[in-house]
């Protein structure tokens, strides 16, 4: 299994999430720069082995870089240069646990092709949520239903994990918060079995959410009309006939 971590300008603690890594893990990738790595961090095109926690050996890292933070959270050069059979995208701002990692395993090794965290089923959580941006994911999730005809209850959380043999089939190309987004709705698009499980986002260890309420409600709603299935937009607007139907029932 590989570990795809995006490191943020400010993130610092990179050291303390590799000794996170469960023993499942056989490959770090770090994508980005951070600030004050220990000697243990690789640079930018070598690599390196720590041993990840309860590990009885060493996990490989390497280091992709240096990264522009406005090319995205999950730069497409880390998924394609995992080697893993299963790859795991996280963030390095200390918000996800990679103790989490095991979970994901289970589903991938129980069949199912992408399974993602949800902050918003039982065992999940979420620090810091404000009211305005979680009326607003509220809203963004009933459209992606009516688009995609899903059930999921976390719609763009980045916390996910799926067979590297699908990285080209998702076909990524969005940089910012919408790639969140657009790996569920390509997932969704090609039949792919998903999973949720529980997963708790902490608070950062370092900085500033980047996260905007109306510019990524506005980039993620944007994505899910650009992505949808040619078929989808009948599920929004009633058929003449049910249409019919239901007014009859009125006047009955």
């Amino acid at each position: 299994m590989s570990v795809v971590i995006a490191v943020r300008p400010g993130d610092h603690d990179t050291d303390r999430l590799l000794e996170q890594i469960p023993a499942e893990v056989g490959e770090v990738v770090l994508v980005g720069a951070a600030e004050g790595a220990s000697a243990r961090t690789p640079d930018s095109t070598g690599s390196s082995a720590v041993e990840p926690g309860g590990a009885r050996g060493a996990v490989t890292v390497r280091r992709l870089g240096p990264w522009d933070c406005a090319a995205g959270d999950v730069p497409h050069a880390g998924l394609l240069a995992a080697t893993g059979e299963f790859v795991v995208l996280m963030g390095a701002d200390g918000s996800m646990s990679p103790m989490e990692i095991p979970h994901y395993l289970h589903y991938l090794d129980s069949g199912y092709d992408f399974v993602k965290g949800s902050r918003f089923i039982a065992g999940g959580g979420v620090a810091d949520y404000p009211l305005l941006r979680r009326l607003g994911h509220s809203a963004l999730l009933r459209l992606a239903r009516q688009l995609y005809g899903q059930r999921l209850t976390d719609l763009w959380y980045g916390f996910c994990a799926f067979r590297r043999g699908f990285v080209d089939l998702l076909d990524l190309r969005e940089h910012g918060v919408e790639l969140g987004a657009e790996l569920v709705t390509h997932a969704l698009h090609y039949g792919l079995r998903i999973a949720e499980v529980p997963s708790l986002e902490l608070p950062r260890r370092h900085g500033l959410s980047p996260a905007r309420t109306f510019r990524d409600g506005t980039r993620i709603l944007g994505g899910l009309l650009d992505e949808r299935p040619h078929n989808a937009l009948h599920r929004l607007t009633p058929s003449p006939r049910l249409a019919g139907r239901a007014e009859r029932a009125d006047h009955a």
